[in-house]
């Protein structure tokens, strides 16, 4: 009984190890991005451009304006995924999309700009 005891202790301990060791290793980096836009064919867009840049993984929720993105951190980072995004047309947390790619969206792509918030708070 006690030989099972030990067998199942270092099993575990083992498993646990490995795990982490290989969590720590394998470079990926999972982040939270605020995108603007506005409908599906955003999602198609802001995901398209995330992987672009590099992203293994992209998902873009509409509702929330979150893009979560997952990416090989020795390949690209946070702040190339979001200029790949504002370049596409939209604006992300620290990037503002120039006038031009905004303007190539279609119509329903077209959403509150950040910047137009911004100006809004400071005139009030």
């Amino acid at each position: 009984m006690k030989i099972v005891k030990y067998f199942a202790a270092i099993s575990f301990t083992l498993i646990s190890i490995f795990s982490l060791a290989q969590a720590k290793t394998d470079g990926t980096t999972s982040e939270k991005i605020k995108v603007w836009g506005n409908c599906g064919m955003c999602k198609s867009h802001i995901e398209k451009a995330a992987k672009q840049a590099g992203a293994s993984y992209a998902v873009w929720n509409k509702d929330t304006k979150i893009l979560a993105v997952t990416f090989d951190a020795s390949k690209t980072n946070n702040q190339q995924i979001q200029q790949q995004v504002a370049n596409a047309g939209y604006d992300t947390k620290d990037f503002t999309a120039n006038d031009k790619a905004y303007k190539a969206l279609d119509e329903c792509c077209q959403y509150d700009r950040k910047a137009a918030a911004k100006d809004t708070k400071q005139k009030q």
